[in-house]
């Protein structure tokens, strides 16, 4: 079989397990078990906790001890199992310690398959920068996929979510040893210090001003990303409570609206390098943040029937929020790093954006929305909750050029070029 093909199966899988659930379980969280909203923070918390540690733990044991692809199957098996039990939890504590055993498993997956799949393709003697971007790009659509699957077969606020989840995850983990070998290159010498094994000496970047702004503001979007996860497929489905709109297709089938931002996301990344080229990094990632304005205060006008242009306007623009600040975001550390420090800053850069970010954004939104928009009756004052989140996001869109000094330099053109 085709290599490509192998991996875009591996992609595909991929994406279909996490899309089958991290948009609907919200739904499922507010619909269906009616727990609340500090409680439901805590759950999209655990994206944060294991992803501040867990990429980086499995690359040393994929690095040293055990071959990526059997590492990579593994944990997929294991979180196939944890998202079997998922259903079977009826308090909100334990569903919070069963759904971070679970993420503790996925969330290395996300750089495993990276490393998979590059070893592949250069033992076929391809080229990565080429030919990786198109196989990812079926990530994506897996994603898009589990969305339309679940919202199709009416499972956004059934347990039967997590199920299908389970069945690609343990499909994706036997699959993954069948695919070929990328064994561990580094041999366990005293040659290279755990200290820089694990990555800590790219914190020496933090004494730089600019990297420390960029961080910061990594993290302050990272929250941002979060909050669109966890409450927009339940924000359009809580319209079923309005009898005017409740027989619309968008309130029946919101997974598929939510769908257009990973749509969007694919062809953004499209026009990337001529708004880098355009305008430089510092700017790109400007317009990510006033893009994240206009995605929370579209939602916050937005309604299933006049309004519903708001409502795919801000899953439009989604594609820019997302995307401009990541590809420019991993551009920026990627030209302004040594060699040596490159991949573990890289690291560093997901652990704000995915860790810190997610964790924080996760805790506070899940509390701020419990105390000052969730009213007697248990409903949610949405249009309230995103003016808030899009006045965050503006508060970040204000700030970031006036503290964040960089220029437009010729060594981004030509990383631009090379790709």
């Amino acid at each position: 079989m085709n290599i490509k093909f192998r991996l875009i199966v591996m992609n595909f899988m991929q994406f279909f397990i996490w899309g089958s659930w991290l948009l609907t379980i919200a739904t499922y969280w507010f619909q269906n078990k009616h727990w609340s909203g500090a409680q439901f923070g805590a759950i999209f918390s655990t994206m944060g906790i294991s992803a501040i540690f867990m990429p980086t733990l499995s690359g040393i044991i994929s690095d040293r001890f055990i071959n990526a692809e059997k590492l990579y199957g593994a944990m997929h098996i294991l979180g196939a199992l944890v998202l079997f039990t998922l259903p079977l939890v009826n308090n909100p504590t334990t569903f919070f310690w069963v759904i971070l055993l679970n993420m503790l498993f996925y969330m290395p997956t996300l750089s495993l398959s990276i490393t998979v799949a590059y070893s592949a393709l250069k033992k076929s003697n391809l080229n990565v920068v080429k030919d990786y971007p198109p196989i990812r790009i079926w990530g994506t659509i897996g994603f898009i996929a589990a969305l339309w699957t679940v919202s199709l077969t009416h499972n956004e606020t059934s347990p039967n979510q997590f199920y299908i989840a389970s069945a690609v995850a343990l499909i994706l983990g036997i699959y993954s040893f069948s695919l070929p070998k990328c064994p561990p290159l580094l041999k366990r010498t005293g040659n290279k210090t755990w200290f820089n094994a694990l990555g800590l000496n790219a914190f020496a970047l933090f004494k730089t001003p600019k990297f420390a702004i960029f961080f910061a503001f990594s993290m302050l979007l990272g929250a941002a990303l979060q909050l669109t996860n966890a409450y927009g497929d339940t924000y359009i489905h809580d319209f079923k409570n309005v009898p005017a709109y409740q027989d619309l297709l968008a309130v029946k089938y919101p997974a598929i609206i939510m769908s257009i931002s990973q749509i969007s996301e694919t062809l953004f990344i499209l026009a990337i390098p001529y708004f880098l080229r355009k305008f430089g990094i510092k700017y790109v990632m400007l317009f990510s943040m006033l893009a994240w304005v206009l995605r929370f205060g579209l939602f916050a006008f937005g309604n299933p029937a006049g309004g519903l242009w708001m409502i795919v306007s801000s899953c439009i623009v989604y594609g820019m929020a997302f995307d401009f600040f990541n590809i420019s975001g991993s551009l920026f550390v990627e030209t302004e790093t040594t060699p040596e420090i490159r991949g573990s800053a890289q690291g560093l850069f997901m652990m704000m954006v995915n860790g810190f970010g997610a964790f924080f954004g996760s805790m506070a939104s899940g509390i701020i929305i419990d105390k000052y928009f969730t009213l007697a009756d248990q409903s949610k004052n949405w249009h309230g909750i995103w003016l808030c989140f899009a006045a965050y996001a503006l508060v970040i869109a204000v700030i970031f050029p006036f503290v964040f000094r960089y220029k437009h330099d010729t060594t981004l053109d030509a990383v631009i070029e090379h790709a």
